[in-house]
């Protein structure tokens, strides 16, 4: 069955986010007319997730869309935008919908001169770039920066891709960018390092060990907040922290710099909310106050 508001779509950019936005939103009934991609990977992942569809140079994918979805990197984006505007390649009417985190649609201004509707619209995931990433949208919230008169557009469209709309001020998006960087790819760097001193503490297989610890510790702190603190630094024990950073120090120094960072931020986020007395917080702030590995 057609879909009762059928759009049609052009894709700027078949990477990870681009390919599986563009085959989110076949799957809803819109159609995919064309997209771009330039490297051979990008290339290979829209012939997997958006088959049939032509790849063609980015005048042509703008050409007769109704939406433009601009799936390129951050620092990209506005030089593409004014581009397109410079050529006279936007068109009256066009939904023009950027996947940035960081840019709201202040970015697209170049681009409004021709009277586009413009929308940020940011999935709160990452991606692998395979039909994976189809599922994982399901309750995914997206984060939508645009007129208050599209506002009932965007949404639908996000509900269309079976995720969860949440609106972002222009003037914040930055903010929410950031706290989506710190709260995921800062979580990976923190894992990673985990397991790396699991290695070498002789732990054969440091997944099985940290992951339903760091699964339970996440959804502890996804319900509780800073409720959700245990461990040494949380409860002051100036011994076992000391302790840490002496291995920490023979193991990686570089691994000792982040545990004494987070150790800092979790102290005072630990004190701030009275799980750590002040009494308990002096000594331990002390021996985190050095940061270098001694020699």
């Amino acid at each position: 069955m057609d879909h009762p508001a059928r759009l049609s779509i052009g894709v700027i950019g078949a990477g990870r986010v681009g390919a599986v936005l563009g085959a989110a939103l076949a799957r809803a009934g819109h159609h995919v007319q064309a997209a771009y991609a330039v490297s051979d990977e990008s290339r290979d992942r829209a012939a997997a997730l958006l088959p049939g569809v032509p790849l063609k140079d980015v005048p042509d994918v703008i050409d007769g869309a109704d939406l433009v979805l601009l799936a390129v990197p951050d620092d990209a984006l506005a030089e593409l935008v004014r581009g397109l505007a410079a050529t006279d390649a936007w068109q009256a009417g066009q939904i023009v919908v950027h996947t940035s985190g960081r840019h709201g649609t202040a970015i697209l201004r170049p681009a409004m001169a021709a009277h586009i509707l413009p929308l940020a619209i940011h999935p709160a995931m990452t991606f692998t770039g395979t039909a994976l990433d189809l599922g994982r949208l399901e309750e995914c919230a997206f984060g939508i920066t645009g007129p208050d008169a599209l506002r009932p557009m965007a949404e639908a469209l996000v509900v269309e891709m079976g995720g969860d709309p949440v609106w972002v001020a222009e003037d914040q998006r930055s903010a929410y960018h950031a706290a989506l960087a710190h709260g995921s790819n800062h979580l990976v760097t923190l894992v990673a390092e985990a397991m790396e001193v699991l290695r070498a503490a002789g732990v054969d297989d440091p997944r099985a060990v940290l992951g339903p610890l760091a699964r339970a510790a996440l959804d502890n702190a996804l319900r509780l907040g800073d409720a959700a603190l245990t461990g040494p630094v949380a409860r002051g024990d100036v011994g076992t922290v000391g302790t840490h950073l002496r291995e920490l120090d023979r193991i990686s120094p570089e691994i000792r710099t982040t545990y004494v960072a987070m150790a800092r931020a979790t102290a005072v986020r630990a004190l701030e909310s009275g799980r750590l007395q002040p009494s308990a917080a002096e000594p331990l702030l002390d021996i985190l106050a050095d940061q270098e590995p001694s020699s």
